[in-house]
């Protein structure tokens, strides 16, 4: 994750190994958050084939998330499509048709890693912001709230059900309904930099930043309106790799601290 290195703030790097951000110590035998939200990107149930499914990813990625929820976490998960369509870079086709294919690949992602989860024996629920009966529930909050409360997975597909809003807006926005204790969004890096560490290999990663750091230096760890609405709820955000296996039952319950915390300013 890169941005340029003006500031206004004090994040903590990597360095800064007292930062408010450092969990370590806790124990790491319970979960640091009950209920998350976890944000999958289209691209990472491609795996390295870059385009479509990748039955071997999203079968890892659902082992993690059963290990996650019998150890007594509830689990949201909002996925992107971009492994499918991409609405934002289609050409030849009208913004608001192309965001709705897009929304319509979520789906896709979403019905495949439900298939993942079932075939592991976790009870999930595919919920569309875009109704689809034959095939999920339509988005109702008090159902899905209810499906939490009794163990289920809820896997949101369709982004917010309008075009012009990504699937990271729409993960802050589940996030702050279903009220999440975290919003953990899962990428290909193991954090924020302060420059991008592929090209820079003397790049920072932090440990801690706030919302209006993200917001002041241009980091790129969401969009815009998705960083908005998370500061506004003051609901934090963790930045994680998603590819190194076993980082979402690390990142949940600190076995070790991965990624970058963000959170409210105090």
């Amino acid at each position: 994750m890169t941005g340029p290195s003006d500031s206004g703030s004090s994040p903590s790097s990597t360095e800064d190994e007292e930062s408010d951000g450092d969990i370590r110590g806790l124990d790491a035998s319970k979960p640091r958050w009950r209920r998350i939200l976890l944000k999958l990107s289209g691209e990472s149930f491609a795996g390295d084939q870059g385009f479509g499914l990748d039955p071997e990813v999203i079968h890892r990625i659902a082992v993690e998330i059963k290990e996650v929820v019998e150890r007594g976490v509830q689990v949201g998960i909002v996925v992107g499509g971009g492994n499918i369509f991409r609405g934002a870079q289609a050409s030849g086709i009208e913004r608001a048709t192309a965001d709705y294919m897009g929304m319509i690949a979520t789906v896709l992602n979403a019905l495949s890693l439900q298939g993942a989860l079932e075939q592991e024996g976790v009870v999930t629920r595919v919920q569309t912001a875009i109704e689809m009966r034959q095939v999920a529930e339509p988005y109702v909050r008090r159902r899905a709230l209810r499906h939490l409360e009794k163990e289920r997975v809820v896997i949101f597909g369709a982004g917010t059900g309008n075009p012009f809003f990504t699937t990271d807006t729409a993960a802050a926005l589940r996030a702050q309904e279903i009220q999440a204790d975290v919003l953990m969004k899962a990428t290909n890096v193991d954090g924020v930099y302060d420059s991008d560490p592929d090209v820079n290999p003397d790049a920072t990663r932090f440990t801690h930043l706030t919302h209006r750091d993200v917001m002041v230096r241009g980091l790129r760890v969401m969009d815009l309106a998705a960083i908005s609405l998370a500061m506004e709820s003051r609901m934090p955000i963790l930045v994680f790799n998603l590819n190194v296996p076993g980082n979402i039952v690390r990142a949940v319950f600190n076995q070790p601290h991965v990624g970058t915390l963000v959170t409210a300013a105090e």
